[in-house]
């Protein structure tokens, strides 16, 4: 099992939970989380307290995830207290469950290799820029997060180790071929049922509805014949892209805006670079002491890498020499920069640097020269870029002008739609959900419903929806929401009431011709005597479709007949339908041959499932728990 484990933490499981933990650092940060702190906890697990500042960071890395998912209406979502107060305490079950698995780990004694730890630093994304790894931006990322490189390291070597675990007890769950071959014969099975169904409509003739159990039942449900408030709107859509210029650009323009700013077409020089890192956090001249005799072994022909390697305090690109990469001007430290641009050929190394990291020997080991990109490969973009300006241009002035005309002239859009050079468009009577894009956005909904909009019929101010995309709007019509009228839902109410009853006597119905079967008729007697209609299936699975899912599941938990008696059982339909259900016969199936490979997959998979949510339920069970009543932490 423990080899399963190692060879976990390698795959992309456990990288993508590494990459997820970076990134919610990287979102939220860490610098006030790792102070000590007299709170409540929110949780202790075992003696360990599980603090407030823990899950005020998660629980703002969860919201910002559900911001992503939700857009613009998570504001509306998150106003639900309910809803929000559900989001609290999974935080804090998924707090838990982390704590008791970094236990277990510890108590296994799992851990991860320096090696691990060095590959999976070089693999995240947020240490990386161009798709390499850039140490300069590694080191800027975790002091942001308050860590020095080495309590980084363990940090990142605890996170791994729990992956560790979690990857372990899904990949080390199996299934025995007896299990699959258990499950496969079970989902295949087959039974043989006769059953009728005693359907409401065939009884809806023998229900009456009285105009006095209608009023009743509008007066006790009135809740649930509003007619949704209702809003009809003209609309000013001003937006950048959808402009047409009135001179196009010419090729000459083209030309003369190259000429005037081809210092953004120039690839600038980049060159690669290695260095020797001493840190000077701790005590500054022993670290420049160190520094300066590493120089000193530099200039007596001391091979650089091999120092890099044995001295770096940067231990990443200590294991590539010092090697750093490729870097550009305005990527690192500026006295790092500045150094490394001013060495003049390739195997120069410079003097003792000074950083904020602490003090470097950078040696030049590549020079890429400046480059300046053809007119050819870039009029096509600049043309674009010259139209894309004057579309702006032409935006900004025409929404001025259209917003100032819009206040000054506020009982109509006409005027403000004439500057603006686009037509007035109207919506239909529509509830406040339903208006169409670009209306559809809170702030739109907001303006729209304002009291200066709504009440006093006055325009919007300019609203804005998009890059360079406004709207102005305008109340047309409203109509407030309020409850219909008896007479409007009358025939409705009618309507559910008859089906009501109706299910009533079919389950009433169902529920005599059972007693009778249990007396002693057969179900083929009822079936004759009642005028019944009697459906088959003599092979039903439990992926049919042809036949009432609630019979098909209800014929499948029925106990198998025997000695040749059907086993007859009464079944409540999903529609307000009843049925009778006689299960006759049960066909095992006989699995030959080898198991399909996503089948087996699948069967796997749903153990694997299962088994895991056990394993977190007995790591609870076996644990000491303390979870507070009062977890409303701060949002």
């Amino acid at each position: 099992m423990l080899e399963k484990i190692r060879e976990g933490s390698q795959g992309p499981v456990a990288k993508i939970i590494l990459g997820a933990v970076i990134l919610s650092f990287a979102l939220a940060g860490i610098g006030g989380y790792l102070g000590q702190t007299t709170e409540q906890p929110v949780a202790e697990v075992n003696g360990v307290k599980i603090s407030q500042t823990e899950f005020s960071r998660a629980f703002q890395n969860e919201r910002a995830r559900l911001e992503q998912q939700f857009g613009e209406y998570f504001a509306q979502i998150a106003a639900d207290p309910t809803y929000m107060a559900q989001i609290r305490q999974g935080v804090v079950d998924r707090l838990v469950q982390q704590e008791l698995q970094t236990q277990l780990a510890a108590e296994l004694g799992l851990r991860v290799s320096d090696d691990s730890v060095r590959k999976a630093i070089l693999e995240l994304p947020y240490f990386q820029i161009g798709g390499q790894f850039n140490n300069d931006r590694y080191l800027q990322v975790i002091r942001q997060m308050n860590f020095q490189p080495d309590a980084f390291r363990e940090y990142l070597r605890e996170e791994m180790t729990r992956s560790q675990l979690i990857s372990a007890v899904a990949g080390t769950d199996f299934a025995l071929n007896s299990e699959l071959t258990n499950a496969v014969a079970l989902q295949q099975q087959t039974r043989n049922i006769d059953y009728v169904v005693i359907s409401k409509e065939s009884l809806q003739q023998n229900v009456t509805v009285t105009e006095q159990e209608i009023a009743d039942y509008y007066d006790l449900n009135m809740s649930q014949f509003l007619a949704p408030e209702q809003v009809s709107v003209n609309y000013i859509d001003l937006n950048a892209a959808n402009l047409t210029l009135e001179t196009h650009v010419s090729e000459a323009d083209v030309k003369a805006y190259y000429d005037q700013n081809k210092a953004q077409y120039v690839e600038p020089e980049k060159r690669r670079v290695s260095h020797i890192l001493i840190d000077n956090s701790e005590d500054d001249d022993a670290a420049k002491a160190k520094a300066e005799d590493l120089l000193a072994q530099l200039q007596q022909g001391g091979d650089f890498a091999a120092l890099a390697e044995s001295s770096s305090d940067d231990t990443v690109s200590a294991e590539m020499g010092g090697d750093l990469d490729w870097i550009e001007r305005d990527m690192m430290d500026p006295a790092f920069e500045d150094a490394a641009f001013a060495l003049a050929n390739k195997g120069d190394f410079s003097d003792v640097v000074q950083s904020e990291f602490g003090y470097h020997i950078i040696q030049l080991t590549d020079i890429q020269s400046q480059q300046v990109k053809a007119y050819d490969t870039v009029k096509a973009d600049l043309r674009a870029e010259l139209e894309r300006t004057e579309k702006v241009n032409a935006f900004y002035e025409k929404q001025t002008e259209m917003g100032a005309i819009a206040f000054e002239i506020s009982d109509t859009l006409v005027d403000a739609a004439e500057v603006a050079g686009v037509e007035v468009q109207t919506t239909a009577l529509v509830d406040r959900n339903s208006l169409p894009a670009p209306l559809n956005t809170p702030a739109v909904l907001a303006a729209i419903f304002s009291p200066d909009v709504l009440e006093d019929k006055m325009n919007s101010e300019v609203i804005e929806v998009g890059d360079e995309h406004v709207v102005l709007v305008r109340v047309k019509e409203h109509v407030p929401a309020a409850t219909k009228a008896l007479a409007d839902v009358s025939e409705q109410i009618k309507a559910r009431l008859v089906s009501e009853k109706a299910s009533e006597l079919a389950k009433e119905k169902a529920t005599t011709l059972y007693a009778e079967i249990e007396a002693g008729k057969s179900l083929n007697d009822l079936v004759t005597e009642q005028s019944l209609e009697l459906r088959q299936e003599a092979a039903l699975t439990r992926q049919a479709y042809t036949v009432s899912p609630a019979i098909v599941q209800h014929a499948f938990k029925m106990a198998h007949p025997t000695d040749d008696t059907p086993v007859v059982e009464k079944v409540d339909l999903n529609n307000g339908d009843a049925a009778i259900v006689a299960l006759k016969t049960v066909t095992n199936a006989t699995v030959e041959g080898e198991i399909d490979a996503q089948l087996k997959q699948n069967i796997t998979m749903a153990q694997v499932n299962k088994n895991y949510m056990v394993f977190i339920e007995a790591l609870k069970a076996n644990a000491e728990l303390n979870l507070p009543k009062a977890q409303a932490a701060t949002e």
